[in-house]
């Protein structure tokens, strides 16, 4: 294909890193190994490590040649051979390992391990005094395209933030300010800049345009400002003082007022150090383009520094971009290209470099369909070093070459998914902890390690957030299309995934180390897949799998139109990650005792509701999911979340993190010494629990074991039934100080005095809790609360929300307050509201008194109320219509059925 060499040495210069801890860990758990075998290993690993920090070099340097780059991929495919024996070691001393006894003896390991180190090292000398003899630098084509939107038109659909930015510009403020303008790459972030430096620099005494590339050092920044921009003489010793050089350029600007920016910054550092030359005041103005949002981010230690995160264009200025592009004479699109162009524009998801390239490609070709159809299905092949797209893929690539190594793992996992498909936050992080990919910090859990990572990749504009949750955070990521074609590329290239679309591979070029199938139906008996680590399938059809998977880690396979669980499952000894959620599996075998490394198993959504007591021998499982939520249509129901029945001694899984949702009702049956809800005590890992059918007389239990639960993040609880109160003001223990969720539902015969003393809580749920006593007084001074609902929660007649208080909500939910008739909201109270809903409350006359005055309120949203209340609101001769008109949307929902009141 041509991959771009600082890829393949990057992607496998990763892979020899990830091999390296592998070995450690390895080293570390296998004790007894014999003399000869630990000597191999230990020889291999001093190898290894020259080879990794040889290839890291190799990786940022200029243009190997092609004998290099096929060296690089020698050393990527002896590094999966060595991760194979060493996962073929990890096999249990069962049939299994027996059968591979017999194929390979313990010294055939051996050999192979040593024949790897002397296929490294005989070439190894030559390809270091290669890389010695090279230099850093960039490409012409990268300088190409980074000075080449210098000199564009301004591309349409910037209007917005090209006059927010100017006004920020020129705005009179004494001190200087600093504006970081982040965005992913081939967003305009310089072409934007450029337009506003072109329109204010002549207000300003200096004017300074650099560019800030990954090449460039702080010593080159400060000695460009300098010598080129105010034509200073430096003398060469001058030169390598960072300090004499800072203060010569702050003495330059003193008094003056100046506009600089910063173009494509890629190290914190270069900015620190500028930023030090720098002398506040004078109204001047800073603006810096950068990718990494991290660094934007770390950055924003005052009111001084601000940031502009610039957004893909609106679908109607990426069409009118197109078509300016693609039919420059026209500049419309011609009758017959319509459905394709969609799809182009729909693949380019708004990235302006995307939608220019491409459209200009488009307007030197035949305007035919057959044409456009045949690149619009080839933009990955053309993407590609030698396809009339390579620019674009330079550009994005840039951002993946600037990964830690650590993170390109992570970031390559996304190849795993369809395009646009939505990767849940918590299952990805499972999915790379369960892969190896998360190094291990002090103090912190894996799960909150890859939460950074998760994060990071964020914040450089690789991942997007696809879905945010009530708390800010994603609840789900995706990938945009054209990062997506460059990561199925380079995965591609690097055999980390094979993707299957249409039909089953029947000729794999290399044995595959993950498959991702995204078809209907697949047959995998008859594959050589022995060296698959990880199989996902997103297709609803069948999915046979064969006992041909000794290696696998990761079974994915939620979805598929599965009414048995597999048994050759039970095979697999090395797996770490099983999912089979939204499947039609009734019940799991004894034999899942055998995967003894499991970590995560994923049942929700399926029929299962009872977990063997093989279960316990799982001493390593992180993650229990095995419930399902029974849909209806209307009000749900309260037993809409379906739990099951634990095993007693569930409570001596002490690696737990999350539990959910496990049935309550069946043990409280037994002895007291033998409940499970008292032994939860020892589960003191948790961070997610979810019970269900909780009796009244386990109440102070469960409130005794939370109260052990120091990591507890999420809290779950329901009672037995609606008429079976929840008595859990009974806690003995602190209550856990990092609870952020907390969902009861369940009648309250007293609100738990506890839950006031939660100041990290953000989320509280209270459901069928029918207090006589408002519990608004009990909520209003928890200083992080974002998300309040009460549905048939409270039985009073009037909700007061005082001044001064809920100062961080955002969402209130007032559901099925049957005696409920008024709601005052006092000036001040719920300054950040931005959503409230009011559903079938009979007895409410009228929108909440003050409700004129929440001026961040976004959306209310009315569920079956009474015709009185919502005639009142109506637009035409509504009279308290005036007292929402504020509110940019009012949704009214009547059985279901919603009905716009008014969307602007």
């Amino acid at each position: 294909m041509g991959m771009d060499p600082e890829i393949v040495g990057g992607v496998a210069a990763g892979a020899v890193s990830y091999l390296l801890l592998k070995l450690d860990a390895f080293a570390t758990r296998e004790l007894n190994l014999k003399d000869n075998i630990n000597r191999a290993l230990h020889n291999l690993g001093i190898e290894l490590r020259s080879i990794e920090a040889l290839m890291k070099d190799a990786a940022s340097k200029k243009d190997p040649d092609h004998q290099f780059t096929d060296w690089i991929q020698k050393v990527r495919d002896q590094a999966y051979a060595i991760e194979d024996v060493l996962d073929l070691f990890g096999l249990d001393q069962a049939t299994a390992w027996r059968r591979f006894k017999r194929r390979h003896s313990i010294n055939h390991l051996i050999k192979n391990i040593e024949e790897s180190l002397q296929k490294i090292q005989q070439t190894k000398k030559r390809y270091q005094d290669m890389t010695s003899t090279r230099i850093y630098s960039s490409s012409n084509t990268d300088l190409h395209l980074r000075v080449a939107p210098l000199f564009n038109d301004t591309v349409v659909g910037f209007e917005g933030p090209t006059d927010k930015l100017l006004s920020w510009a020129l705005e009179k403020k004494q001190r200087a300010e600093v504006m970081f303008v982040v965005g992913m790459a081939g967003l305009g972030k310089t072409t934007l800049v450029r337009s506003v430096y072109e329109k204010v620099k002549h207000h300003f005494n200096r004017h300074v345009w650099i560019i800030a590339s990954k090449s460039k050092t702080k010593l080159d920044i400060l000695l460009t400002l300098l010598v080129e921009e105010f034509g200073c003489t430096i003398t060469q010793k001058a030169a390598a003082d960072v300090v004499a050089l800072t203060q010569k350029l702050r003495q330059l600007l003193l008094n003056q007022r100046y506009v600089i920016v910063l173009d494509d910054l890629w190290v914190k550092e270069v900015w620190e150090s500028v930023r030090l030359a720098l002398p506040d005041g004078n109204n001047s103005r800073i603006i810096i383009t950068t990718r990494r949002g991290d660094i934007a981010n770390s950055c924003r230690d005052g009111d001084s520094i601000d940031i502009h995160k610039l957004q893909p264009l609106s679908p109607e200025s990426a069409e009118q971009l197109f078509h300016q592009k693609a039919f420059s004479r026209k500049g419309r699109c011609p009758s017959g290209l319509e459905e394709v162009s969609k799809s182009i524009l729909q693949k380019c998801d708004g990235l302006p470099l995307g939608i220019i390239e491409i459209g200009r490609l488009l307007s030197n070709m035949s305007p035919t369909k057959k044409e456009w159809k045949g690149l619009c299905d080839s933009l990955e092949s053309e993407l590609r070093s030698t396809g009339d797209l390579s620019d674009v893929m330079k550009v994005l690539s840039a951002s993946y070459n600037d990964l830690p190594y650590h993170l390109k793992y992570c970031f390559l996992y996304m190849s795993i998914f369809p395009e646009n498909y939505p990767v849940k936050r918590s299952r990805l992080v499972r999915l790379w902890i369960a892969e190896g990919f998360v190094i291990q910090k002090r103090g912190k859990t894996l799960e909150e390690v890859g939460e950074e990572y998760l994060v990071e990749l964020i914040d450089r504009n690789l991942l997007k957030a696809n879905e945010l949750d009530f708390d800010g955070l994603p609840k789900s990521v995706r990938v945009h299309s054209l990062i997506l074609m460059m990561i199925l590329s380079i995965s591609h290239e690097e055999n980390f995934c094979t993707v299957c679309t249409g039909g089953a591979p029947r000729n794999l070029t290399e044995k595959p180390r993950r498959l991702s199938i995204q078809e209907q139906d697949f047959e995998v008996s008859d594959q050589d897949l022995s060296r698959v680590r990880s199989f996902f399938s997103f297709g609803k059809g069948k999915v046979k799998i064969g006992s041909n998977f000794k290696l696998l880690k990761v079974l994915d396979i939620q979805g598929t139109s599965m009414e048995e669980f597999p048994n050759v499952i039970t095979d697999l000894h090395l797996l770490r990650y099983l999912s089979l959620r939204n499947t039609n599996i009734k019940s799991i075998p004894r034999s899942l005792s055998d995967l003894r490394h499991l970590e995560t198993l994923d049942l929700k959504q399926t029929l299962v509701t009872k977990v063997p007591k093989a279960v316990l021998q799982l001493q390593k499982l992180h993650h229990l999911l095995v419930y399902r939520y029974t849909y209806m249509e209307g009000v749900p129901p309260f037993d809409i979340v379906q739990g099951f029945n634990a095993p007693k001694k569930i409570t001596g899984l002490n690696n737990l993190q999350t539990l959910s949702f496990v049935k309550a009702s069946v043990q409280s049956r037994l002895s007291r010494q033998l409940r499970m809800i008292q032994g939860l005590e020892n589960l003191t890992q948790l961070r997610k629990l979810g019970v269900v059918e909780l009796a009244k007389e386990d109440g102070a239990s469960l409130c005794h074991s939370i109260g052990k639960m120091p990591n507890l993040h999420s809290l779950s609880v329901t009672s037995l039934s609606m008429d079976v109160p929840l008595e859990l003001d009974a806690m003995t223990n602190k209550p856990p100080d990092l609870l952020q969720r907390l969902y009861l539902k369940g009648p309250l015969q007293k609100f738990p005095s506890w839950i006031s003393s939660l100041s990290d809580l953000m989320r509280i749920r209270l459901k069928w809790s029918s207090l006589t006593e408002d519990p608004i007084p009990a909520l209003q001074n928890l200083p992080h609360l974002v998300e309040l609902q009460l549905l048939h929660a409270y039985t009073g007649t009037q909700l007061e929300f005082k001044s001064g208080k809920f100062l961080q909500l955002k969402i209130l939910d007032l559901q099925q307050l049957e005696q409920l008739s008024s709601i005052v909201m006092e000036e001040g109270t719920l300054p950040c509201l931005q959503k409230l809903i009011i559903g079938r409350c009979s007895k409410l006359k009228h929108v909440p008194r003050g409700i004129k005055r929440l001026i961040h309120l976004q959306m209310l949203a009315l569920y079956d109320m009474p015709d009185p209340f919502v005639t009142r609101l109506r637009k035409n001769g509504g009279r308290l219509q005036r007292l929402v008109r504020h509110i940019p949307c009012v949704h009214l929902y009547k059985h279901g059925q919603l009905e716009v009141f008014h969307d602007h």
